[in-house]
Parts: C-alpha cells; structure tokens; sequence
C-alpha cells in the first residue's frame, strides 16, 4: 500500500496526480505524489507538520503553480483548465475568510452577490445556508461575536454558497466543540450524499476514520501508504495488547514473558503496572497470558483490538498528527 496505484479512468475520478511536485528554493514540500479520488466519496489527507498536505491542496486548488508532475480535476488539466478547474471546485481553510464587523447574513449575501446571484437570490441563498447549519438565530450578530464552532459553521456555508463538485476542507474541525464538530461531520456526509467529492485533512484522526472512504498518509513530502482505514490498520499489525498487572513490582519479569512468548517489543507507559504490544501474531497472545499465570503473574485487565488510526499514524510516519504545517513563502517558489 505504498503510494497510490491505479489506472486513471477520467469518468470515474475526481482528482487524478502523477508524480506532483512543488519546490520552495531548495526544499521539495511535494515529491511525486500520485493520488487519485474517485467522485463522489470522501478522501482523507494525514500528515504530521512540515508534511506536505495543504501544499498539495493548495496546488490542486490552483492556488500554486506545480514544479513536476500532471493532474486532472474532472477531467480538467491544471496546468491548462484552470478556469474550469475553479468553476467546479471551493476550499475551505483553517481560519474564517469572512468581514468580522458584518453579521452571518450579510457576510453569505455578499459572497451569493460575488457568485453571481442577484440580491433577492443571495438573500435567498444566504437563508438557506444559515437554516442548514443552524445559524438562524445568529444571523443579525456581527461574526466577531460567534462562538469558535459558529464561525467555522458559517466559514464552511460561505464555501457553498454554490455547491462545489469538490470541496477542500482543511482542518475542518479546527477550534470546535465535540457538539458543532459532529454537526460539521453531519454536513460533509450530506455534501457527499448530494454527490460533491470532499478532500479534507485533519489532525482529528476519528474524524478521518469516520469519514474518509479511503486516506492517504503522506510524510516529507511523498505519500507513504494509502487505503481504506482498515486496509491501513491491518498494514501495520493485527492487532494492539493491553495488559493491566495486578502488581506494578512483576512488570519487569512480565515485560520479559511477554517479549519471549510475542516476539516482538512489549512497551511500558507512565502507569506502572501497564504494558503495551503491537502483535503480528494473534495466536501468541494466549501463550503469552498462560505463561504469566504459569510464574505467578496476576493480570487484572486485558485488551486485545486492531489498532487505532492514531497508532498507526504514529507508525507510519514517526510522528503524532499535529495541526497543519507551515507554509513557505509562495515568493519562495
């Protein structure tokens, strides 16, 4: 699962990449990315600081002129069709895009009026969108005094005032409470069902496992795995064991049991009577337990799962997901 494989076939993809590449001075931030995102679904995007991923977006997003490398949205080659490109796609970044001293309905009549609408249609619009993302209430308050979750709300409605073909979510849940985030979740899985492709990255790792049809990893610039968040899971091991001792003073000799009988690292943690495996091997972990209990090592707690999407992004990359990298300086390139 190393890098993206497949057989471009226009009709079916949204986004087609072969070999993407953007330099900044001497540092290449995108180094033969291939990816390719079928129309449609959700696609999501992971990796730790300095990655690579809101390059790669904002290159696909015509935002940035690519050094190396073709790609394709709808058909539509970047490095020709960047007029048609922007007329199917929006992005959504980080922060809010919006005039702070106007309300949430002035803000959306204003961006309708900019697409094209006329004034009683943006009205219209604006209306709409406020009723979708719950904003109705608040859309005579000025948006310097929404909440965090509210102005992501109205960042990301502003974003459709027409609805895209696809939409490039950064960070999405940035800043919000458990509560607007699942609201937001709510949002893009309505988006896609109405047929819009979504291409986010997020440092929300559940977010990616609860969405994202399919996820590609991409550290230093190149993609590093990619697949469904099974496909991923399965590719770093099979499964993750907790071990809970009854005693803290047996974790050295279990420790040393445990090495022996998984043959693999066992891992200690700041809880003293914890240990931790990754596990190739299903069928070691029960001669594993019975040889503890054979010396005398009581257990009061054990687990035995497929790990977590953060647990293997930490594999995968060496790093925890963290929020969006720097970006150099577009002067740069």
């Amino acid at each position: 699962m190393k890098g993206a494989s497949y057989q471009p076939k226009t009709d079916e993809w949204a986004i087609e990449a072969t070999a993407l590449v953007k330099v900044f001075g001497k540092h290449r931030a995108v180094d033969g990315v291939d990816l390719a995102v079928r129309k449609g679904t959700v696609y999501g995007f992971l990796g730790p600081n300095g990655a690579g991923k809101t390059t790669v977006i904002r290159v696909l997003a015509t935002l940035l002129k690519p050094d190396g490398g073709s790609a394709s949205i709808f058909g539509h080659d970047l490095g020709t069709e960047g007029d048609e490109i922007r007329s199917r796609i929006s992005l959504t970044g980080q922060y809010a895009s919006l005039d702070e001293d106007l309300t949430g309905m002035e803000n959306l009549v204003m961006m309708a009026k900019l697409m094209g609408y006329r004034r009683s249609e943006a009205k219209v619009r604006a209306g709409e969108l406020l009723h979708a993302f719950g904003l109705e209430e608040a859309a005579k308050r000025q948006v310097k005094n929404y909440s965090g979750g509210m102005r992501r709300r109205i960042d990301i409605a502003a974003s459709l005032v027409v609805t895209p073909d696809l939409l490039f979510l950064d960070e999405p849940p940035a800043g919000l409470d458990p509560r607007s985030r699942n609201q937001v979740w709510d949002i893009i899985r309505a988006l896609v069902s109405g047929g819009t492709t979504v291409m986010l990255t997020t440092q929300y790792l559940e977010e990616a496992d609860q969405l994202a049809d399919r996820i590609a990893v991409i550290n230093k610039g190149k993609i590093i795995a990619e697949g469904t968040s099974s496909e991923l899971k399965a590719s770093v091991s099979t499964g993750t064991l907790n071990i809970q001792l009854a005693d803290a003073a047996d974790r050295p000799q279990a420790m040393r049991i445990m090495e022996d009988k998984l043959a693999v690292a066992v891992h200690s943690s700041s809880d003293a009577a914890s240990l931790t495996a990754q596990i190739n091997d299903s069928f070691r972990v029960a001669d594993a337990l019975a040889e503890l209990a054979r010396q005398k090592i009581a257990v009061s707690d054990f687990s035995f799962g497929r790990p977590s999407l953060d647990e293997v992004f930490l594999t995968l990359t060496g790093h925890a997901a963290t929020e969006d990298e720097p970006q150099p300086e577009e002067g740069a390139s």
